[in-house]
């Protein structure tokens, strides 16, 4: 794929019209308000993952309408506590995968929480242990992105949002961990859902934005063929007369929306050959971002953006906080 969108320069300005619902922060309040009504019930059991500095916890803990999700918490051996903490997002159709895939940041002398994603994880690049016992309320296209598509209340990534927050607090009660030095961290799908949880708290320390999908979706299935912002378009081929309703729905999950309402230091990443989130639904958000900011720009890159360099840049953003 070569060079798509629009130049770095118009990028870097491109402040779109996205609609955004009357009662989008009074949808949020009341969905974590409803949360909240369940205790988080965590539950931690100590595995033997072969990793001599790093304690690992095979976490549970209870999500949207108290489901059970399974993560990872991981404290590294030998330093001080309470110690800061990352808590981390997976890209789609990822899931938690094993401890030993998740060193970076306890080698670094982080506390680590995995979030697991539920009902993905299928797949064999990162397997996952939860599922969504909500199920679905009409007709779907494969993947999660056409699920519940009806209504904001039934959509998936309702239930996924308020995992995410409810993550956070997890993290916060845990007395190995500073509960002011939390840093949230995402790519793609997980870095669509950091930017949730960053407009959504105002409590964190920062926030790491990859890639970030679930963003700028009218944009997006107009100007990519990648999926998994194909699945829409093939729901409305299908779905013939459903626009208004799909676009209604998903205006209140727009990473555009959750930008605006950031307040935390971000760290952003974006590849300008990438077709899957395509650069100026990143920069659509990046823009709008209302807390100190920077984006790593790799001009080469499709989706997998800076890969390797860019963990580097994580480990630089998390140096001073």
């Amino acid at each position: 794929m070569a060079l798509f969108d629009l130049p770095l320069d118009q990028l870097r300005e491109y402040r779109p019209d996205v609609p955004e619902p009357a009662d989008f922060d009074e949808f949020w309040k009341q969905t974590l308000s409803e949360a909240a009504a369940h205790d988080l019930d965590v539950r931690l059991e100590p595995i033997d993952a072969g990793l001599t500095a790093v304690d690992v916890f095979d976490l549970t803990f209870a999500g949207f309408a108290g489901h059970p999700i399974k993560g990872w918490l991981m404290l590294p051996k030998g330093i001080e506590r309470p110690l800061p903490c990352v808590v981390e997002y997976i890209g789609y159709s990822g899931g938690r995968s094993v401890p030993w895939a998740h060193t970076m940041y306890p080698a670094a002398g982080w506390a680590h929480l995995v979030m697991d994603t539920r009902g993905q994880g299928y797949g064999n690049w990162q397997p996952g242990d939860t599922g969504d016992p909500y199920g679905t309320t009409g007709p779907t296209r494969g993947g999660w992105m056409t699920q519940g598509l009806e209504s904001p209340e039934h959509y998936y990534y309702r239930r996924v949002f308020t995992d995410a927050v409810r993550a956070v607090d997890v993290a916060k009660h845990h007395d190995a961990v500073d509960a002011n030095r939390i840093v949230v961290a995402g790519g793609s799908q997980g870095g669509g859902i950091t930017q949730a949880v960053g407009g959504l708290r105002d409590d964190v320390a920062g926030a790491i934005i990859d890639v970030p999908f679930l963003t700028h979706f009218r944009r997006a299935v107009e100007i990519t063929d990648g999926f998994p912002y194909q699945e829409l378009v093939e729901f409305l081929a299908g779905q013939r007369l459903r626009e208004e309703e799909v676009f209604g729905t998903l205006s209140y999950f727009d990473g555009v929306h959750f930008a605006a309402r950031g307040t935390a230091p971000a760290l952003y990443s974006v590849g300008l050959m990438d077709d899957i989130c395509p650069p100026s639904t990143v920069f659509a958000a990046y823009n709008r971002w209302q807390g100190e900011k920077r984006i790593t720009v790799w001009p080469w890159n499709k989706h997998e953006g800076g890969g390797v360099h860019q963990r580097g840049e994580h480990l630089k953003f998390i140096a001073d906080k």
